[in-house]
């Protein structure tokens, strides 16, 4: 996952809502979302190479959604998969704080990652390359390849988009937000984050939506959770030419 935003009890009738994008080398194998043969209460696509997943959901209402830190230069080949992470934690019984203050102590085995695990009214974030796990507060907040709420061009776009959508009067649309997550507009280079990828990179990685022969964003999730558990979760497939296929699963979790 590399964008995602979360409107976090922004709205009484929908206080979980997240909209997200994984973008990913397109030869990379992948199983679209889907409840998992061998555990049938997890929800969630998967990373056929590595295994886990970057963002899935529980039948108990345990959900987690993770996003890499870009570093380039610390990459370490040998470390462990990041995506574990999440399936380890909506598979597990710990309790999201105690999950991350585990994980906190072994971090460092991890290539760069932001993590945010919890439940309906508990929702936590951490990330290896900064402070130590906290509650996430009521708001609306996005994560890309940096610390939560880097204010990176993408991410205050995508968020503005996010209130205005939770802002309206009438209860959100999962189109709606599926819409924001297409946008392709182009900050200017000189707004652009310097993450060591170089420049062509930084203006290809800098829209919400990336669209490139080899690597781009091949899933746009919509996660909304009502406040009496009625949860929809959506995910819309990318070819690397656009072409586009949707999933949808409607699911009760407890509040």
């Amino acid at each position: 996952m590399c964008l995602l935003i979360l409107a976090h009890h922004s709205r009484a009738d929908y206080p979980l809502i997240i909209a997200a994008n994984r973008d990913e080398f397109f030869d990379r194998p992948t199983r679209p979302l889907d409840f998992w043969p061998e555990h049938r209460d997890i929800l969630a696509g998967r990373d056929l190479q590595a295994g886990g997943t970057w963002m899935g959901l529980h039948r108990s209402g345990r959900l987690a959604a993770i996003t890499n830190f870009r570093e380039p230069d610390r990459i370490r080949p040998d470390a462990p998969t990041r995506g574990h992470l999440v399936s380890d934690f909506i598979g597990g019984h710990d309790e999201a704080a105690s999950y991350l203050g585990k994980l906190n102590r072994s971090s460092w085995r991890y290539n760069g990652f932001n993590l945010i695990a919890g439940r309906l009214g508990a929702l936590f974030y951490y990330g290896n390359r900064g402070a130590a796990p906290q509650s996430l507060e009521a708001g609306i907040h996005g994560l890309s390849n940096h610390l939560l709420d880097t204010p990176w061009p993408k991410v205050e776009r995508a968020k503005c988009a996010m209130a205005a959508i939770v802002g309206q009067i009438d209860p959100p649309e999962p189109e709606d937000l599926l819409a924001f997550l297409q946008d392709r507009h182009q900050p200017p280079a000189e707004d652009l984050p310097q993450t060591g990828v170089g420049l062509e990179w930084e203006r290809l990685l800098g829209s919400v939506f990336i669209l490139s022969p080899t690597y781009g964003t091949r899933a746009s999730s919509v996660l909304m959770v009502a406040a009496d558990g009625r949860t929809h979760f959506v995910e819309r497939t990318f070819d690397p030419d656009g072409r586009s296929r949707t999933r949808q699963f409607q699911l009760q979790i407890p509040v």
